[in-house]
């Protein structure tokens, strides 16, 4: 089980690496349009959907749909499976095509509960409404994509739903390159490429579902037995999902207060945490649910709690690295990636700060990944909400608590006490879930632990060790040409891999072990 979850790891990790790094090549052509108002308004109109996405579509919704169709599918006829999908199609676009009509007709009062700080600049407020009208309705194409994805994953068919991100990249990098200079506000047009591409990927993921037989036909079912049991566990689900979109609501509305450029510099940092996110915590999670969930119907304790503890080990190797290199690279990843055009050296200082403060909390975002699947795979939705809302009400007093101080006081970057709150308290809710596991007693570590962390930190030290002191200062990297710090950056970012690599070896670490089944593992570690 541990060596099929590994390649499935990597099968959407490689997809969602094509998607991540198209990603910044978007995000590079949005920083040529420099930090300003209509940027901010854009980030806000374009969060707003994202916001009600994951709350209800890859939040509470998959985590609710994916186990009961895995149920269907292991207890159940073909034919009730797609009765099953049939009626989950018709009843999800009929409540959320309900909700995007409120959104459009209603967007400046949705702008106001979002961007509240945004009312004093009229000309901020009116744009952002304006291209609310446009972004709002991705949540229905983006609700009903993950609902295709929910079905491709449990039928093991991962690499398709894992590309379909690719297409938003492209589209919005095809938008802003050839439609949008040629418009008086060229961030207009970036509005338009969200609904467009929200259409795109569902397109994209209709023939696959042909080619396993369940392609949906829309049936308006509430009150069916399988759509019942979805709903009810998508009610704490909301909660729950709710809880971490809070979070960044509140993020977002405290950031619509700051200086101008503030919702900018948070979006550009976060977009960096989220590339080795997305290509390994998020594509660990959606291979593990489906693995979860299988493990759960068929009774296998053992399994369940052995894929759990192999995903944990997966986070730590890959997350730990990751968020130290983020860390030390932090000003020169952004400095190469968007200080081109009107992207100035100010911003690169405001959006570094910040990633440093996100890159702090990477491990603990990759490990609520892994740890909150354990609960929805056994359909316990109820208890990773009582955690989240503990973690929820610390982000927030941590968020006044950082940011407040820093404003009075006239002091810069208070953007980024918002980052360091959501990156504590993503520790805190890892904690929680790990506790809560070990109490349930569904899962039981492998032996090898403490071996396994002592070579980690080893390896650490080695390699935070020959970055710091091989790479170029802040003076020498603004003066380089954008190619010679390209080259550099890469220069670094293997030198950090392969020291870290090489000491693992050194420490008697064999990667190979992670592909080998548990109870050779336990021997090795």
């Amino acid at each position: 089980m541990t060596g099929k979850l590994v390649k499935s790891t990597v099968t959407v990790g490689a997809m969602t690496l094509i998607s991540r790094v198209l990603g910044l090549v978007r995000d590079m052509v949005f920083a040529r349009f420099g930090i300003d108002a209509g940027m901010d308004a854009f980030f806000v109109a374009f969060k707003i959907p994202n916001f009600m996405r994951r709350l209800f579509a890859e939040g509470a919704f998959a985590q609710a749909f994916v186990p009961v169709l895995s149920e269907y599918k292991t207890q159940r006829e073909h034919t009730e499976v797609q009765a099953l999908v049939d009626r989950v199609a018709g009843t999800l676009a009929g409540f959320l095509g309900l909700l995007v009509l409120a959104g459009v007709l209603a967007s400046p009062a949705v702008v106001l509960v979002f961007a509240p700080g945004f009312w004093s600049d009229p000309l901020k407020f009116d744009l952002t409404a304006h291209m609310l009208r446009f972004t709002f309705p991705y949540l229905l194409f983006m609700a009903l994509v993950a609902f295709a994805a929910g079905i491709l994953n449990s039928y093991g068919r991962f690499a398709a739903a894992a590309f379909a991100p690719v297409w938003l990249n492209v589209v919005l990098i095809g938008v802003a390159l050839l439609i949008a200079p040629g418009l008086e506000q060229p961030v207009i047009a970036l509005s338009w490429g969200v609904l467009a591409a929200g259409f795109v990927q569902l397109a994209f993921l209709l023939p696959a579902l042909r080619r396993i037989h369940l392609l949906p036909r829309p049936r308006w079912r509430p009150r069916d037995p399988g759509v019942r049991k979805v709903m009810q566990l998508m009610v704490p689900g909301i909660v729950g999902s709710s809880v971490s979109q809070i979070n960044l609501l509140f993020d977002t509305l405290l950031a619509s207060f700051l200086v101008t450029g503030s919702v900018s510099w948070l979006y550009y940092a976060d977009r960096l945490v989220e590339f080795p996110l997305g290509i390994f915590g998020i594509a660990l999670a959606t291979v593990i649910l489906p693995v979860l969930s299988r493990a759960h119907a068929n009774g296998s304790s053992q399994s369940f709690s052995r894929t759990v503890d192999a995903g944990l080990r997966w986070v730590l190797i890959i997350g730990l690295p990751a968020a130290v290199g983020l860390i030390i690279l932090a000003r020169p990843a952004v400095s190469t990636l968007f200080q081109y055009g009107d992207f100035v050296q100010q911003d690169v200082d405001m959006a570094g700060l910040a990633l440093v403060a996100y890159g702090l909390g990477l491990p603990g975002f990759m490990l609520v990944k892994v740890l909150a699947p354990a609960f929805f795979a056994r359909q316990d939705t109820r208890t990773p909400v009582k955690i989240a809302i503990r973690a929820m009400l610390a982000n927030m007093v941590m968020n006044v608590l950082f940011v407040v101080p820093l404003v009075l006081l006239s002091v810069p970057g208070a953007h980024a006490g918002l980052a360091l709150a959501t990156s504590l308290a993503s520790y805190l809710n890892a904690g929680l879930l790990y506790r809560q596991l070990r109490r349930d007693a569904v899962f039981q570590p492998d032996r090898g632990w403490l071996r396994l962390l002592g070579q980690l930190l080893f390896a650490l030290v080695v390699m935070a060790v020959v970055v710091s002191l091989g790479i170029p200062d802040a003076v020498q990297w603004a003066g380089m040409a954008g190619m010679q710090r390209g080259l550099q950056m890469g220069l670094w970012i293997l030198a950090g891999v392969a020291s870290y690599l090489l000491a693992l070896r050194v420490a008697g670490m064999r990667l190979s072990i992670l592909w080998s089944p548990a109870d050779k593992s336990d021997r090795t570690l």
